[in-house]
């Protein structure tokens, strides 16, 4: 079907809305969209999350997804890397590249992406408490290949608040995380205009029990927390609010899903136009990245897993996403297979290639219900977040346990709903069989612990251990005297310090700290 005289800005009336008053998509407060056109001249990236084992398995898994289609690429660190440990620390047991990929040095980040042309891809770092420190060895690697950092394209999560609120990997106080989430937005800005600073994400919390509607107010909550640190430590809202990202996720009730991300987009809009009157308009467009619903995915006849992961992954196509990420069938019972992690991909080719949507622009413009839902979503979350703000804001709230708090309560609910048997789900409490569990799952080979740690042992040894004390030395003097500590990571992971010496500087300087439950 010819989609071309569909309602776009080209038929606008002089005002740039349409018949009804509604702004038409690329045009305030972006409701629509946040392009004139959206899909019917770029596609969404098709960024698949991988990470496993060691850098090397996990380069090849990423040369195997570009091979198939994938259009940029997304990094998963294991629990180790993500909490600033090095695959040799006594905490690091049991850990090394089990949910993702162990990166302990310089060497490490180069075998990740060997053979890949940094300048060329875009690279999505799921990091948050050492972001800094991984996008130092990421900068490193550049340097050492080459390459200018003005062509370095991607993002780094670097969204510290939602690990207080929802998922625990965190490392030191708030105020001392939110300095280094600051200062790598100052030095992004300075070196990388191209790089996505910082990925303010409802998915975790979405993950942890809330509701549509809470995941729209807290991650907007935590976005407008940042914002007003970046411009207490000096940044314009213009310098860095053009390159802020957004990570939602994509749940089962697919009108409701298409309606959070527009309004999200909208109120997002508001939000920043009232409070911070930035004078380009790229500062107050939201842009996201969507995962599908791991929460929503069953051991249970796990292939019923491909229908769920379509539907959502349609959902956020309906919604406007910039990229989207599908989960595989099989993530519910371990590691994906290249099998199921290559049907993932497939589904997201097949919404772009043979189902029409990306023709037409937000094409549930205009119904009843999806209107509806979308103005209903906004106001309710813009009366969640002004109560936050009424409280002290994000960052507030978090150390009183609040948004934890909200949380829970959500999850119980739902927990009990399920339990109850008042929401249904397909092949876990209607619709079940007696079949066994599928037994898949990539499996590990156990023997890449031992590898992983040998590595780093060498490295230790090889390194100049002189040069590696000198550069830490220089890395804790400008974390006392609160001086940016970009440039000193950079050097530090160039002269051979591992990621666990660098975030050891750090706590040591900043402390840690214990979030309260919300309990």
């Amino acid at each position: 079907m010819d989609r071309s005289n569909v309602a776009t800005p080209e038929t606008a009336s002089a005002e740039g809305h349409d018949t009804e008053g509604h702004p038409f998509p690329g045009m305030p407060p972006y409701t629509r969209g946040i392009h004139s056109d959206m899909y019917r001249s770029k596609l969404w990236t098709m960024r698949q999350y991988a990470g496993f084992s060691t850098a090397k398995d996990t380069n090849q898994r990423f040369k195997k997804l570009l091979d198939n289609g994938q259009t940029g690429l997304s990094v998963a660190f294991d629990l180790p890397t993500q909490l600033g440990l090095d695959s040799d620390h006594p905490h690091s047991l049991g850990e090394v590249g089990r949910v993702g990929v162990p990166i302990d040095t310089l060497d490490d980040m180069k075998e990740l992406f060997d053979s890949m042309d940094l300048s060329k891809i875009s690279t999505s770092m799921t990091i948050n408490a050492p972001a800094t420190s991984i996008l130092a060895m990421y900068v490193a690697a550049a340097d050492d290949a080459g390459i200018d950092r003005s062509k370095l394209k991607g993002t780094v999560q670097n969204d510290i608040l939602k690990e207080y609120i929802a998922r625990g990997l965190y490392i030191y106080p708030p105020e001392q995380s939110i300095r280094l989430t600051t200062d790598l937005m100052q030095w992004c800005y300075e070196n990388t205009p191209s790089w996505n600073t910082i990925s303010i994400s409802g998915y975790h919390m979405r993950e942890a029990g809330c509701t549509a509607v809470e995941e729209v107010a807290l991650t907007l909550s935590n976005a407008l927390q940042y914002v007003t640190s970046a411009i207490d430590s000096g940044l314009n809202i213009d310098c860095f609010a053009p390159r802020m990202s957004f990570f939602f996720s994509s749940h089962n009730d697919f009108l409701e899903e298409v309606s959070k991300f527009r309004a999200a987009r909208m109120l997002w809009h508001d939000l920043i136009m009232e409070n911070f009157e930035p004078t380009n308009p790229r500062s107050a467009q939201l842009r996201f990245h969507t995962q599908t619903a791991g929460v929503t995915l069953t051991a249970q006849q796990p292939l019923n897993n491909t229908v769920r992961v379509a539907y959502q992954a349609l959902s956020a196509v309906f919604g406007g996403t910039q990229s989207l990420h599908t989960n595989s069938f099989d993530e519910a019972i371990g590691l994906p297979t290249e099998e199921a992690v290559t049907i993932a991909l497939r589904t997201q080719q097949i919404i772009a290639e043979e189902t029409g949507v990306p023709n037409s622009v937000d094409p549930l413009a205009g119904s009843y219900l999806v209107e509806e839902m979308t103005s209903r979503i906004a106001y309710e979350a813009r009366k969640m977040i002004d109560n936050i703000e009424n409280k002290g804001g994000a960052l507030t709230c978090v150390k009183a346990g609040v948004q934890q708090r909200v949380i829970h309560e959500s999850a119980w609910k739902n927990l009990n709903s399920i339990e109850s048997g008042e929401t249904g789900v397909v092949g876990v409490n209607i619709h079940t069989d007696d079949e066994d569990l599928h037994d898949s799952g990539l499996k590990i080979d156990p023997q890449n612990t031992k590898r992983c740690i040998e590595r780093l042992q060498s490295h230790k040894a090889s390194r100049d251990s002189a040069k590696v004390d000198a550069v830490l030395a220089n890395l804790r003097k400008v974390c006392i005297e609160g001086n940016n500590v970009m440039e000193p990571l950079i050097d530090a992971a160039k002269a051979g310090a591992t990621i666990g010496e660098m975030n050891d500087i750090m706590r040591d300087v900043f402390g840690t700290w214990v979030s309260p439950s919300g309990v």
